[in-house]
Parts: structure tokens; sequence; C-alpha cells
């Protein structure tokens, strides 16, 4: 490992907004913050939202100061990219901001029921040929039942016309409200804040003429899901940041 990551992973030690639990350390004495992050963090009694595979935290920190009427918290678990954020809110003074540094599966251990409002999944691998790890899969549908409050809200945005699609898909078969949904945000009639927020990868997806994808629905609390059995023409295009054994590549015909 670089120093560079080591310096990052030591300041991040040091940083109170930000939570790191090895799996042996949760098992062995839990979260003491579970159901109690707007008594004992936050301070108050604001929406919670969390930012799934957050990255540089670039849109957890740009809605922290969008909306300081909600909280925020960044999930991820490569700490050198969450660094970037936490070091940012810190610097600025964002009361309303906290990262977690753990695995998506493992959520439940760190939140209660109805303890979160909102979730965004910000750009997330589609995972074309692995359903069970598609972020919005219906495995990850009963993960986050186990979060969301009644009328939470789920938000994806995307390049991959892929995860768009079967998200689409699987929204569509299970009877979700749609709120919003778009295949090219930045030419659409959405007017919110929310589109000033552009991460650094994002910045060159739409540089290279790919269309940025946008759906929003309501969660529903359900007993069954149906898995979307569609053929979906994979993306055609290698993606920023994923290794070279994930390639996108079109389906054979």
């Amino acid at each position: 490992m670089g120093k560079n990551k080591l310096a990052k992973f030591a300041n991040m030690e040091e940083y109170p907004h930000v939570f790191q639990y090895p799996f042996a350390v949760l098992q062995e004495k839990g979260f003491e913050m579970k159901g109690k992050w707007n008594e004992l963090f936050f301070k108050n009694d604001n929406p919670i939202i969390l930012e799934l595979g957050c990255g540089k935290g670039e849109y957890t920190v740009g809605l922290a100061k969008l909306y300081p009427e909600n909280n925020f918290v960044g999930v991820d678990i490569k700490g050198a990219r969450m660094w970037s954020g936490a070091k940012q809110s810190l610097e600025e003074g964002l009361s309303n901001v906290a990262f977690l540094r753990t695995h998506i599966e493992l959520l439940t251990n760190f939140f209660e029921q109805g303890e979160i409002s909102e979730i965004w999944i910000t750009f997330p691998d589609p995972q074309m040929n692995k359903v069970n790890r598609r972020m919005t899969s219906t495995r990850f549908m009963k993960l986050y039942g186990q979060l969301l409050k009644p009328d939470g809200v789920i938000h994806l945005k995307s390049d991959s016309n892929f995860m768009f699609t079967y998200t689409s898909e699987m929204v569509e078969l299970n009877n979700l409200k749609v709120l919003f949904k778009t295949d090219d945000l930045y030419h659409s009639d959405l007017v919110d804040d929310v589109l000033t927020i552009k991460t650094f990868y994002e910045q060159q997806w739409i540089a290279r003429g790919l269309n940025i994808k946008y759906i929003k629905f309501e969660y529903a609390h359900k007993k069954e899901w149906q898995e979307p059995d569609v053929e979906i023409e994979q993306d055609s295009y290698r993606s920023y940041g994923r290794s070279n054994s994930q390639i996108l590549t079109k389906r054979a015909e």
C-alpha cells in the first residue's frame, strides 16, 4: 500500500464523522449508533439519506450543502476515495455529513429499519453478467427494505443504458411508483438543484457524449419481489474506473 493511501487512512481514523468498523469488530461489539444516528451523531430529527458506493463523496457533500435540512451518510468500502469527501466536509464544517466505510451488504448492522428516508445509487457498476450484484436487483431491494421508511425513495443515476433499462424493468414489474425518469437527464425537463452536482467521472462521460440516465421511484415493502427476465443489450463501451476484466461489450446476437 502506498504512503499516500496510508496517510489518508491515518487521517480518517482521526475524523469524528468517519466510521470504519472491520467485520471482526462489528461481530464482537456491534455498532452502538444503530437506530440512534439522529440522537447520538447528528443531534437532530432530520431525515437521513444514504449515498451507496459514494466514491469520493461528491454527491454526499454536494447534497449536504444544498439541503442542510437533511442528514447524509456516504457509504463505500474504498477508504482512499472516501477521504476526499470526508476531508472537504470536515474543512467546510458540514455538521450534516458522515461517512461509513463498509460493504453495502452489511448495512443492517449499522441502521435500523425505518431509519433511512432516501437512498442514492450513483454510477454503480452495472454487473451485466451478475444479477445478484446489481445494486437495484431484487436481492438489494430486499436489503433496502430493512433500512427504509415506508414512504422511502430510491434514486439511480447512471451512465449505463443496461443498468437504467434493467432498473426500469424491475420497477415496472414490481409495480413501484416512478416519480421521475429520463434517459437524458441534462436535456430533460427536470428542474432540480441536484443537477449542479457532477462527479469527476460523470463529467468525463458527458464529454464522451454519453447521456446520463436517472430514475427516482418510491420503495414499497413487499413480501415477494419479481426479478426481470428480459434480454437487455449490453453496453458497448468500458466505463471509467472498472478493471480490464469488466470491459463492457455488446451481447452477441
